[in-house]
């Protein structure tokens, strides 16, 4: 993404920040038409001696971009492009140097301003922008090209109509030289006869060199059409099965977290240039075809018409397969959709602005359709068949919308706010198969009128696939298909195929990716993701000591989401996808802190936490709770380790990890030696201050150990099975020991509420802050 999108999708406050970097010698309206060039040329370290060109090639630009800009809401825009062009050659004209490096100046603090606001480190890829610089490049030479080639129509007609003058005025002196030849011969008539018949020599003599220069021209102008369609196929090939279909694949993968590199208005603006240029060039042959049809025979070329034909469906196709890819879903449907639930998407034409699709205003529709379905109208729609209208497999409410037309933004879109799918109609199973399997996708249909009617286009586009669910318990499973569906879906594929392995290192990227979106920048490490490793593999294999080995292991998608953890009775993926819900809602800033170890064996934090004095602890995921944390700490007694009754998202709603940590005095470091209030205090809950409005104080809850912890004869575990003890939290006295960590799946919460008078509120103090 080049650094002008990235500004463009900055905040107001921010934005307004960037305009103020540009002035009238260089105005924004330059930096927003040029981006990529100036971006591409600026960026580049370049000698004192290519500066020298700076200014001209840049109003060369400039002039050349304001030309394309033919349409009424664009004049202002227009004036003021070839406004600056004369204000920069007149400035600096003779300081080029000077221009360059204040150019430079302005997309460094650019560039600071969009690294501040962003809060990561920026880095323009010169690749990119170089592609992206000669894709431009390109554009506006075959504009340049059609240009030309509609100047050569206006030449070759204006001679064709000369030589019409000239053929119709030899005819008429033949015809009155017959007439002379009829009449008696005199002296008089033979001289006439003699001149005339030197005009006439000299009339042919001059229509045959007018027929030749014709069919030259006539040769040339087909041959610089057939080129100009030829290098359009070629750039619309780049953008459509590129860049467009490059940005496809990162909106896929975004749904698993991956941020989008490719701006969708970008290449907007390179297929409305396409679309001009390919219905000019359709236009410029459809003239050529009517000025050649009617010419005399005498000038008509007898292989002209059919290659005339074969160009107009060339270039009709070409302008039919530009409408319909670029309808395309901008902001696409839930991919885990529950019924009677209201969910939005928009789609968008990116060449309607230009072909003026919205002066009849399209409707579009949306049905849900099966896989079967899917692949069965991409089948039929690749043998250019008459596709029937697929079955659908539920009901939509509020299916139906109008495209509406923004001319600020040139965008043809239209945003369904209000669906909702009311039933669904499930497919045979097969084997081991659940719901939650299975993948349909949402069709968008409409039909577009291009030239006023002239070519009617039916369109349609298919959603990413979707898993539809009926309760939210079934929600891990389909984010399992929807999340191996967007990382591992092959390019060019038949709906929805996807590979049933994939080799450990493309799942931990993804296990990775998921984790860093959902936790806004808490990455994983290389332990977590071996961690994950041993997880996923059961500890069944010995795993490679190198990363380069490991990663090279398959996975299946049924070790993912089918197979049960050893001795447990959930998946890999019910585990993480827990783990990754309750660090996003609760554990999110202590993650991003490294204050949370998160992904380690309870053995290998035993045997860490052994060494260590008492009161050291460490937070990481419970093995056998879904969605839990654990505390281990060091106990007082021969430096026995203990770990406390996992916490779950229903605890750290009633109160947050860090203040549980606060409660318990038994906690005095993080491991390896950190005092705990050095980098827990700034998560601690201030206490209230006052009394609440209704003349009450409001209770606390505090997180407490059972009395027998302080016992004497509390030396070993109260499970005889387990090595370590593992202890269930209470606030303020329960003294019955807990359930052990495999066994409890719930934490059982028993707290006294402490209540006094408004008066003696200065008094309160927590219980266990002593």
């Amino acid at each position: 993404m080049s650094l002008w999108a990235r500004a463009q999708q900055l905040p107001p406050e921010c934005l307004q920040e960037v305009r103020s970097i540009y002035r009238d010698t260089f105005p924004i309206e330059v930096r927003h038409c040029l981006a990529l060039w100036i971006e591409n040329r600026v960026w580049n370290v370049e000698s004192e001696e290519q500066q020298q060109f700076f200014v001209d090639e840049l109003v060369h630009e400039i002039s050349t971009h304001a030309d394309m800009l033919h349409t009424p809401d664009m004049f202002v825009t227009k004036m003021k492009l070839l406004e600056a062009a004369k204000n920069i050659q007149m400035q600096y004209g003779h300081a080029p140097q000077e221009l360059f490096n204040y150019m430079r100046q302005c997309l460094t603090r650019e560039l600071a301003l969009i690294q501040k606001a962003m809060g990561t480190q920026y880095v323009s890829p010169p690749q990119t922008e170089r592609k992206y610089s000669e894709l431009l490049t390109g554009l506006r030479t075959v504009q340049q090209k059609v240009s030309l080639v509609g100047k050569e129509i206006n030449n070759w007609n204006a001679n064709m109509e000369s030589f019409s003058l000239e053929y119709h005025e030899c005819v008429k002196k033949k015809g009155h030289m017959s007439y002379l030849q009829q009449s008696p011969m005199t002296t008089e008539r033979r001289d006439f006869e003699a001149c005339l018949r030197l005009q006439i020599e000299e009339m042919e003599r001059k229509l045959n060199i007018m027929i030749a220069q014709i069919n030259h021209a006539q040769l040339e102008l087909v041959d610089h059409l057939k080129e100009n369609i030829s290098i359009l196929g070629e750039l619309q090939s780049q953008v459509l099965d590129g860049e467009l279909i490059k940005w496809k694949r990162e909106q896929q993968l975004s749904g698993n977290g991956v941020q989008m590199q490719t701006n969708l208005n970008v290449i907007q603006e390179w297929c409305e240039l396409l679309a001009d240029l390919i219905w000019t060039s359709r236009q410029q042959v459809n003239n050529v075809s009517r000025i050649s049809s009617k010419a005399l025979a005498d000038a008509r070329q007898p292989e002209l018409v059919s290659m005339l034909d074969e160009m107009s469906k060339q270039v009709t196709s070409l302008l039919s397969t530009l409408v319909t890819s670029t309808f395309v879903i901008e902001k696409q449907p839930p991919q885990v959709m529950k019924t009677n639930t209201r969910f939005t998407a928009t789609v968008r034409l990116l060449v309607g602005g230009q072909l003026n699709v919205y002066m009849t205003p399209p409707r579009v529709s949306v049905v849900i359709i099966s896989e079967q379905q899917a692949q069965q109208l991409l089948k039929s729609d690749s043998q250019a068949g008459k596709s029937k209208q697929p079955v659908e497999c539920g009901d939509i409410l509020n299916n139906t919308g109008v495209m509406e037309y923004q001319a600020t933004s040139r965008q043809l879109s239209v945003s369904f706010r209000n669906m909702q799918l009311r039933k669904i109609k499930r497919a045979e199973k097969k084997g081991t198969e659940s719901v939650m399997d299975e993948k349909l996708t949402l069709l968008f249909q409409s039909q577009f009128n291009v030239g006023g009617g002239e070519l009617v286009f039916q369109v349609w586009t298919l959603s990413l696939p979707v898993v539809v669910i009926v309760h939210g318990n079934q929600e891990p499973h389909g984010w399992a298909t929807v999340t191996w569906d967007n990382a591992f879906s092959p390019s060019g594929r038949v709906p929805f195929a996807v590979p049933d392995k994939v080799t450990w290192g493309q799942l931990a990227e993804t296990l990775r990716i998921k984790f860093y979106s959902a936790t806004s920048g808490g990455d994983l490490s290389e332990d977590n993701l071996r961690f994950l490793a041993e997880k996923i593999f059961n500890n069944k294999i010995n795993l490679p000591l190198s990363t380069h080995e490991l990663n090279a292991l398959p996975v299946s998608w049924t070790q993912f989401c089918k197979d049960a953890l050893s001795d447990r009775n959930f998946t890999f993926w019910e585990w993480f996808y827990m783990v990754v819900k309750v660090t996003r809602e609760y554990l999110r800033t202590l993650w991003c802190d490294r204050l949370i170890m998160g992904f380690i064996q309870k053995k290998q934090a035993e045997d860490m936490l052994s060494k260590c004095p008492p009161g050291t602890f460490l937070l990481r995921f419970s093995d056998s709770e879904l969605g839990g944390i654990t505390i281990a700490w060091v106990g007082d007694n021969n430096g026995e380790v203990f770990s406390l009754q996992p916490f779950t998202a229903r605890d750290l709603a009633l109160r947050s990890l860090a203040d549980r940590v606060l409660d318990l005095p038994q906690l005095q470091f993080l491991y390896p030696n950190i005092a705990k209030d050095d980098v827990f205090s700034k998560y601690y809950t201030k206490p209230e201050d006052q009394v609440l409005k209704n003349g009450y104080v409001k209770p606390v809850l505090v997180t407490t150990l059972p009395p027998y912890m302080a016992s004497p004869a509390y030396a070993h575990s109260p499970d005889s099975h387990r090595n370590t003890p593992s202890v269930q939290s209470s606030y303020f006295g329960s003294a019955t020991p807990a359930p052990t960590e495999n066994t409890l799946m719930s934490t059982d919460l028993s707290f006294e509420m402490s209540s006094f008078y408004a008066e003696d509120f200065d008094n309160f103090v927590y219980e266990g802050m002593n």
